[in-house]
């Protein structure tokens, strides 16, 4: 393997996964919950709220993005192409502040399964077929 390819590649994957977040600060969340007029109980749990960085780090996210591959790409996922893909989610995690919330009901398994599946060789979904915002809380 081609370590610099590779390196490149993490780099690449984990700017395209940074530039889908929709993250939030506690704060901001109370302020959209209050507009609402949801409690933030009712509301961390409607949209599954935790930190950005558990989100990210989590098997459910990496699960859901080599599910979104097989089921939307008929893509069978190597080990190796698992391993970067654990790899880009931790570098991600990494990258987020402490305080940031992310919303595990939220589209960044699809649209990440679409980007690796490009950057992979592999042909991926046109952009019209993906929602028109980032993933939202």
């Amino acid at each position: 393997m081609n370590l610099d390819k590779s390196a490149t590649d993490h780099d690449a994957s984990m700017a395209y996964v940074m530039s889908t977040l929709s993250t939030r600060t506690l704060h901001h969340f109370a302020q959209e919950a209050k507009q609402n007029g949801e409690s933030l109980k009712d509301a961390f749990e409607r949209y599954e709220i935790d930190y950005a960085w558990h989100v990210l780090g989590s098997d459910r996210l990496r699960d859901a993005t080599v599910a979104s591959l097989a089921k939307r790409h008929h893509h069978a996922v190597t080990e190796a192409q698992r391993e970067s893909l654990a790899g880009v989610l931790k570098s991600a995690a990494e990258a987020q502040a402490p305080e940031l919330l992310m919303s595990f009901d939220n589209d960044v398994a699809d649209q990440l399964a679409d980007y690796l599946l490009a950057s992979w060789g592999g042909a991926a979904v046109p952009a019209s077929s993906h929602s028109s915002s980032a993933s939202t809380l």
